[in-house]
């Protein structure tokens, strides 16, 4: 199984790309505004918002639960900007189960993760106006 913080950034990658084409299509706007819109979407805070409402829903499987304790568990050497080391640390649990199922090849969950946390954003931004 390869390092949690690797998976963790090919994670943050494959979100980012997601993300962005999403907003593209959705929102056909200038670049800054698209920028602007994806940082909701694949901020510290928003990914750990969505990481503990996925795990209270019971949406992850055993083996993606084991990475994202990996993922959460790892010690980085990097420092959290913008939020706290708990933040941060769930952001990059969730970057891990992405990561990993990227690499595993497993693109129909892949999809369908992302998905669901682009909806959970989109419903916790329209609550918060």
């Amino acid at each position: 199984m390869l390092n949690p913080l690797s998976l963790a950034y090919m994670g943050d990658a494959i979100l980012d790309t997601y993300v962005r084409k999403h907003i593209i299509i959705k929102i056909k706007g200038k670049p800054n505004r698209l920028h602007q819109l994806s940082k909701q979407y694949v901020s510290a805070k928003g990914q750990a918002f969505v990481l503990n409402h996925l795990i209270e829903e019971g949406y992850f499987n055993e083996e993606e639960l084991d990475v994202i304790k990996r993922g959460r568990n790892a010690k980085s050497y990097t420092k959290a900007k913008n939020t706290d080391i708990q933040t941060y640390r769930k952001s990059s649990a969730i970057e891990a189960v992405i990561g990993y199922l990227y690499l595993i090849d497993n693109i129909e969950r892949l999809e369908e993760l992302i998905n669901k946390m682009i909806e959970i954003t989109e419903e916790r931004v329209s609550a918060n106006g």
